[in-house]
């Protein structure tokens, strides 16, 4: 039998993360979308963290079932900690685009920003990627495929803006860049998946009640605008998602150093600077957010650091094995245990007991190099004065063509004010869903169901879409 070769109906399958009710309300344009289609709030999954949830969305499946148990974990093949990895094929499963070729083999499919983008099986892609120089410089840049849209998105927007995309300098740059190159792809393709982040920032910075916070909203509803004016008028289908919503918090909590005084840590030491050493530690977290995964080398030591940490304030649960696969987390990256925190805690990744003894990294922005996810990345150091003159003339120096060291993120975590992880307490503060299809309304809206919300919305029955 033939396949057929007639094409979707279009679909924008569009990641506002941090989108909830509570910023909607200052947002006019995304708002008329929802009234014209509908809206609910979306059950997301735990860890409520980019690569999680984004990966369940495109796969159907739970963490369990993907393997993406966060936004980095303990690689236990290679001994070590990475973040922010950017390979598909750590996302194990069918993916969204492969059950729509399997209806309409000649759809073509387009991803601007949503993570693991490295390999994936689509038409086109873009996705961060800096040029990291042979002196140790990094130059914001992109990845793209095909090649050549790299020179032709840069020809038309400029390179991508690297560092309005993370760190001190974050702001609405980023997005605007994203939402644009979204608008050049959006006619040439059948699926396009776009993710904007800028309500990560001043909500992570200033909490999601600040009038920091409400501005951000603002500022990305004006830049969405025209993308979503674009979707109208091309007769494309949007699907708007979130991963989590973003909630105040006031409690950091140090685990890692709750396991080194424990004597259960272990780090070494270069150049008077401490490492974590995985290897010989008997037990060491990954803090992520509002989750934490604990590796325990020796299985025989679990009580005794269950015991540990279920007394640790911030602390609101730990789950062995069987409490992972209650949230359906218990796949093998997993640790060994699970830390969630209290509504108002998140968990940082310091492990060293003596600032001055603190890894050079860890007063830059180096998310593949720390150990852990550090929000205080956002900030240019407050204590410090000098912070900003320093990072200015680091520029100079980067400019000139010279090595340089940004030295500015603050080792007090207490400017944080936002965080997520764990599953929301309020839905005001929840992730939602909207479509501009009011025929696509559902009661409930699980994570795992975007991938047959995607795939209704292109006008694909989904038992069509089962493999043989």
């Amino acid at each position: 039998m033939n396949q057929p070769t007639t094409v979707p109906r279009k679909v924008l399958l569009l990641d506002v993360v941090g989108l909830t009710p509570r910023a909607l309300a200052d947002m006019p344009r995304l708002s008329r979308l929802a009234a014209a289609g509908w809206q609910s709030s979306l059950e997301t999954v735990l860890p409520a963290v980019t690569c999680s949830v984004q990966s369940t969305m495109l796969t159907g499946r739970p963490p369990v079932d993907h393997g993406a148990v966060g936004n980095g974990w303990y690689f236990r093949d290679l001994g070590e900690v990475f973040l922010w990895r950017q390979h598909n094929a750590l996302v194990e499963g069918e993916k969204v685009w492969d059950a729509l070729r399997r209806a309409h083999p000649v759809a073509r499919v387009a991803n601007v920003c949503w993570w693991y983008a490295m390999g994936m099986d689509v038409d086109s892609i873009v996705t961060p990627r800096p040029v990291y120089h042979a002196d140790g410089r990094k130059s914001p840049d992109c990845y793209t495929r095909p090649a050549a849209l790299h020179d032709r998105l840069t020809d038309r927007l400029g390179a991508f803006p690297l560092f309005q995309y993370w760190g001190p300098t974050a702001s609405i740059a980023s997005s605007r860049w994203i939402v644009e190159a979204t608008r050049l792809l959006l006619p040439e393709h059948d699926l396009t998946l776009a993710y904007v982040p800028h309500l990560d920032y001043d909500l992570q910075r200033f909490g999601p009640e600040s009038p920091e916070a409400r501005a951000a909203a603002r500022e990305l509803d004006d830049v969405l605008g025209p993308l979503l004016d674009d979707a109208e008028r091309l007769g494309v289908s949007v699907l708007v998602v979130s991963e989590y919503g973003i909630t105040a918090v006031d409690r950091p909590v140090d685990v890692n150093r709750v396991l080194r005084r424990a004597g259960l840590l272990e780090v070494h030491s270069q150049a008077g600077m401490e490492y974590l050493d995985p290897w010989a530690s008997t037990a060491f977290a990954v803090a992520d957010h509002q989750v934490a995964h604990v590796y325990v080398r020796d299985a025989g030591r679990l009580d005794e650091v269950r015991t540990l940490l279920e007394a640790t304030p911030g602390v609101d649960q730990v789950l062995d094995r069987a409490g992972q696969a209650a949230y359906g987390l218990d796949h093998e990256r997993s640790g060994d245990l699970v830390l969630v925190a209290d509504p108002r805690a998140w968990f940082t990744y310091y492990y060293w007991l003596d600032d001055e003894r603190a890894p050079d990294f860890a007063r830059g922005v180096e998310i593949h190099r720390k150990p852990g996810y550090d929000p205080a990345e956002l900030f240019f150091d407050p204590a410090d004065r000098s912070a900003k003159a320093r990072a200015g003339l680091s520029l100079v120096r980067k400019k000139l063509g010279l090595r340089y060291a940004m030295r500015v993120v603050p080792l007090d975590p207490r400017w944080v004010r936002g965080s997520h992880g764990r599953l929301p307490d309020d839905p005001v503060d929840g992730p939602v869903v909207i479509t501009s299809d009011p025929g696509l309304r559902r009661e409930s809206v699980a994570a795992a169901d975007v991938h047959d919300l995607v795939l209704e919305a292109a006008g694909v029955a989904v038992a069509a879409t089962t493999p043989l």
